[in-house]
Order: structure tokens, then C-alpha cells, then sequence
């Protein structure tokens, strides 16, 4: 699952997106309002984990402009203003939940879970390619009837070739999404997870999924599609 985190406290924003990415999830951070609006309005995350004190834009208008915009992605407000008015004044706007700061990263996750399960009671959470099945709550992947374990890096590696499934990734942008800009990963490893991914959801299955495009990257498509 994707979440995009709109925090101009680079730390904060960058712990989270950690934190996240060790429970499986892709991760893309916004250190403005302008930006934040820009990547939300894609409409292309399961959540919003947004401030409501930002630079450019307020969290307040993201979520006014978002809901306008009749775009009912989740929206968790963190913020430093505690007052039960801000909170009332946050949730009208369109909010779904309300952390202050300072708060414990278990709270938050448990917050994200919570709220991901209503989103999946609305949408499925069933991710497929083939015989190939993801179940992006319970972070459970099958190919066929056996079971695959991966790493919180393997699955969302494949939860966003999945998510985008014919179409060519580069390793810049698999990269971004899945390391979240760190730049102290090895330059191959990309590469490096490719292959720990075919080895577990490929050598031992037909049809093979994950695809090298010579030059551009990587795709994941059913045969018909090759």
C-alpha cells in the first residue's frame, strides 16, 4: 500500500517513512503544502499522513481541496495544535483521524491499520497477476496455492510492480519508491532485489512474471501481455 507523507519537519518525515517501510508499506514524502496537494491529487495512495502547519499550503485547504475535488483518500492529521476546537474544526473539514504531536510510532501504525482496514472494507485489497495473489492487508502473497514469505523490502518492491503492472519501471523510479530516496543504498540493488524477488515468485512457477526491458528497467506482466 502507498502513503504519502505531507511533513516539512524533514526528520519527522523521514523516521516516519522508515517506520513505515519496515511494515511493508511504499512511501513518498512532500515537505510543503503545494507539493503535498500536487501528489495527493493523483489519487494514487491509500492514505495521506498529512501536518496541518506547512509552508505554501495549510493542511486545513489540502483537505477542503481534496474532498472538493471528491477525492475520499484517508487523510490522518498530525499536528501540534491540541485543542479539542482544532480537532473538531479537522475532522468537519474531511479528515479521518487525528493525532497531536508529540505521539509514539506504535500509536501511529496501529492509527494507519485501523484505518487502511476501512478503506479495504470499500475497495479490495486483493492485488493479482496471474496466479500471482497479494493481500495488501495482512501482507500475505501466494503464487498458486503456496505461500511466499518475503521481507517488508521484497513486498513492497512487488507490491509496486503489482500496483503498476505493465508498465516499464526504471530503477531511479523503483528506487524512490522503495528506499525512499536513502543514499547510502548500493547502486545495484535494485538489481539485487530483482533477483532475491524471481527466485521466490519466479524460478519455480510458470508463466514468469517480472520481466527485464534492456535498458529501461523492469516490468511485471502476465504472458499474454509479453
Amino acid at each position: 500500500m502507498r502513503i504519502l507523507i505531507v511533513e516539512d519537519e524533514i526528520d519527522l518525515a523521514q523516521t516516519l517513512a522508515r517506520c513505515l517501510s519496515e511494515e511493508g508499506y511504499v512511501t513518498d514524502i512532500a515537505d510543503n503544502g503545494e507539493e503535498g496537494l500536487i501528489l495527493a491529487e493523483s489519487d494514487m495512495y491509500d492514505l495521506i499522513i498529512l501536518d496541518l502547519m506547512l509552508p505554501r499550503l495549510d493542511g486545513m485547504e489540502i483537505i477542503r481541496r481534496l474532498r472538493d475535488r471528491r477525492i475520499k483518500t484517508a487523510v490522518l492529521v498530525l499536528t501540534a495544535r491540541d485543542t479539542l476546537t482544532d480537532k473538531v474544526k479537522g475532522l468537519d473539514a474531511g479528515a479521518d483521524d487525528y493525532l497531536t504531536k508529540p505521539f509514539a510510532l506504535a500509536e501511529l501504525l496501529a492509527r494507519v491499520r485501523a484505518l487502511l482496514r476501512r478503506e479495504g472494507q470499500e475497495k479490495s485489497n486483493i492485488l493479482q497477476v496471474e496466479d500471482l495473489v497479494m493481500d495488501t492487508l495482512t501482507h500475505r502473497v501466494y503464487r498458486g496455492d503456496r505461500e511466499i514469505s518475503l521481507t517488508s523490502k521484497e513486498y513492497a518492491l512487488l507490491e509496486y510492480l503489482i500496483r503498476n503492472q505493465n508498465r516499464v519501471l526504471s530503477r531511479t523510479q523503483i528506487a524512490e519508491h522503495v528506499w525512499n530516496d536513502d543514499l547510502n543504498i548500493m547502486s545495484n540493488i535494485v538489481d539485487v532485489y530483482i533477483r532475491y524477488l524471481r527466485r521466490k515468485v519466479d524460478d519455480d512457477f510458470e508463466p514468469k512474471l517480472i520481466c527485464t526491458i534492456r535498458g529501461s528497467g523492469y516490468c511485471l506482466r502476465s504472458p499474454a501481455k509479453q
